[in-house]
């Protein structure tokens, strides 16, 4: 049986295992279960394929979708494994897959969870040799995961009947919680779980309150033309929208929903992971299938489902470990709507407890005047510094400014009004602005009426993001307004002080120039290795095009760098760069010498 090593070595062009790879690794070449949480870019693919790939038999990998076990099949083809995955889109693919399967061709085997649950498919399974079964973005198995799939649920029959194949959970995204309901779930004994943390510390965190909208985002956008990103947007209509207003600023962006049909949504995904420089406009509906390495910023316009969810949809960017950043703005309506949704849900209480502490969680992460890492650190139950000198807020520290007057006053003016009103017009209310319906409903007559006209109206925005941000304003489901919270009456009181951050009232700074950290960096290079990287970057994209690839899947920018560093004269200095496994390196390799030495001044 081959080492793992030496597969690492063949497969992949890597030295070594990065991180807490290699104990994963070795419990699977061992025959033992393991249930890793790894961060996103960490490499938790390989910790099953290089044991499938060395280990006798096929490795069976279960999979939340198509797309993603197309994007890995892609892949390990480019690196010359036997792969193929069984979709509901092609039955001829399906039986020329099952029959390499059961003639013992195969290394990988990808197929969704509502397959593997099926009779017929278990039957499949009986007198085949299995090395290993996977089961990827785990956290869908849990009831208390943000993503939770009924079908994943079902797995255990099917993983009892395989016995002595070892089995391995793997996922980007678990509290302690969901965690514990993982190994449980799929029969996983607690010591075998492998925590290789949550940090990526190549993003950087940025959070800015949405005062001006879809104008501050191009303003994000702008100086990033050029680099691949997914902005998430909450409604169908929206993504439409931003999409067209990116394109007017030359920026490429396309838009991505469950409203497209599905020729159109497929379009727009093979653009977005074959090109360069395209920026997907999307709801939630997309993203999980999606691996491409160089997304260079993952941006929000509007809170995210939950702290979970914000850190997969970030961990996006970044994949290849090059700097990116992760921006969201945010608005006190979203938490407010957000709530109102999780009180109109069919759901038991206790899940509608969680989803509540979830909304809570993430509105005091946006609301923080502390390090951002470490505040999702610690929600995942990681130790971290006080620190990480990487974020908005320790790049900038902001003050805090005491407004407990205001607040009372905000919260006087939500009951005075009947508590049936948005945040944008009790402000008005309290700025004593003309408006035609405060007349009406005598609202001008009110004590509250104009009693805050000595401040701008984004502060009084900023008041009662803080306010939904403390529990004291909470969505009124009747009305779509403001009504008040369980922490309004010590407020009112005089009992509990309210601060907010000094920078949260004033307008959002245009960005000039690419942002620090938006371009991706890695060795220094030269002019003249510069011109050598894009040379390599322009062969690379007629490879890949004439391959019906990706780019990214011919080979990382972190190889073509290096490669024009280091200037490589030969196959074996060619093969000596990490990343240039055996199969890419007869592909691609004299070609690619010969990218170099028409640009080498040697």
């Amino acid at each position: 049986m081959e080492t793992a090593e030496a597969v690492l070595a063949r497969v992949w062009g890597y030295p070594a295992f990065r991180g807490r790879q290699g104990e994963v690794v070795a419990r699977l070449m061992h025959g033992k279960d393991v249930a890793a949480v790894m961060p996103t870019g960490a490499g938790k693919s390989i910790c099953y394929q290089v044991p499938a790939i060395a280990r006798p038999g096929t490795g069976l990998v279960i999979s939340p979708l198509i797309a993603l076990m197309r994007d890995q099949v892609r892949s390990l083809h480019a690196n010359g494994v036997s792969a193929a995955c069984l979709t509901s889109e092609d039955a001829d693919a399906n039986a020329q897959a099952m029959e390499r399967f059961a003639a013992g061709g195969l290394d990988l085997l990808y197929v969704a969870p509502e397959r593997a649950t099926t009779t017929a498919f278990q039957r499949a399974l009986a007198g085949r040799r299995l090395s290993l079964v996977a089961i990827d973005e785990a956290h869908c198995v849990s009831q208390w995961g943000h993503d939770f799939r009924p079908d994943y649920r079902q797995l255990r029959p099917l993983l009892d009947q395989l016995r002595g194949v070892p089995r391995a959970a793997l996922t980007a995204t678990a509290d302690a919680r969901t965690r514990d309901d993982i190994l449980a779930q799929l029969g996983i004994a607690p010591d075998a779980l492998v925590l290789a943390g949550f940090d990526r510390p190549n993003i950087r965190y940025e959070v800015r309150a949405r005062t001006g909208g879809q104008q501050q985002l191009i303003d994000f956008v702008r100086p990033r033309r050029g680099q691949s990103g997914i902005v998430y947007v909450p409604s169908r209509a929206g993504t439409e929208k931003v999409a067209t207003a990116l394109e007017q600023t030359g920026i490429r962006a396309l838009p991505y929903h469950a409203g497209l049909s599905a020729a159109e949504r497929s379009r727009h995904q093979h653009a977005f992971t074959h090109g360069e420089g395209v920026v997907m406009v999307a709801t939630i509906a997309f993203g999980m299938g999606i691996d491409k390495p160089d997304v260079r910023f993952v941006a929000h316009l509007g809170l995210p489902g939950s702290v979970e969810a914000y850190y997969q949809e970030t961990g996006r960017a970044g994949r290849d470990g090059d700097p990116a950043v992760a921006h969201l703005l945010w608005a006190a309506g979203d938490a407010a709507l957000a709530r109102q949704r999780i009180e109109e849900r069919d759901a038991p209480p206790e899940r509608k407890a969680a989803d509540r502490a979830r909304i809570d969680a993430l509105v005091a992460y946006a609301e923080a005047a502390s390090c951002r890492r470490a505040i999702l650190l610690r929600y995942f139950g990681e130790e971290a510094p006080a620190r990480c000198g990487a974020c908005d807020n320790c790049l900038a520290p902001p003050s805090l400014r005491d407004v407990t007057t205001e607040a009372r006053k905000f919260l006087s003016a939500v009951y005075r009004t009947g508590q049936r009103f948005g945040a944008g017009y009790i402000a008005r209310v309290l700025r004593g602005e003309p408006d035609e319906r405060a007349e009406k409903l005598g609202h001008d007559k009110l004590s509250v009426w104009g009693i805050g006209r000595d401040r701008p109206a984004a502060e009084w925005t900023a008041v009662a993001r803080r306010l939904t941000a403390l529990g004291a304003l909470e969505a009124d489901p009747e009305y779509n307004g403001l009504t008040l919270g369980a922490a309004a009456r010590p407020i009112l009181k005089g009992e509990m002080p309210v601060a907010v951050r000094a920078d949260s009232t004033r307008p959002p700074r245009r960005e000039r120039g690419a942002a620090p950290g938006a371009v991706a960096d890695g060795p220094e290079l030269s002019a003249d290795a510069l011109a050598r990287f894009d040379a390599l970057r322009e062969w690379r994209r007629e490879a890949a095009a004439a391959h019906g690839v990706p780019p990214y899947v011919v080979f990382h920018d972190s190889v073509l760098r290096a490669v024009a560093l280091l200037e490589p004269t030969t196959l074996d200095g060619l093969a000596a760069i990490p990343g240039v496994g055996s199969r890419k390196l007869e592909a691609y390799g004299e070609a690619l010498l010969a990218v170099v030495r028409s640009r080498s001044i040697r």
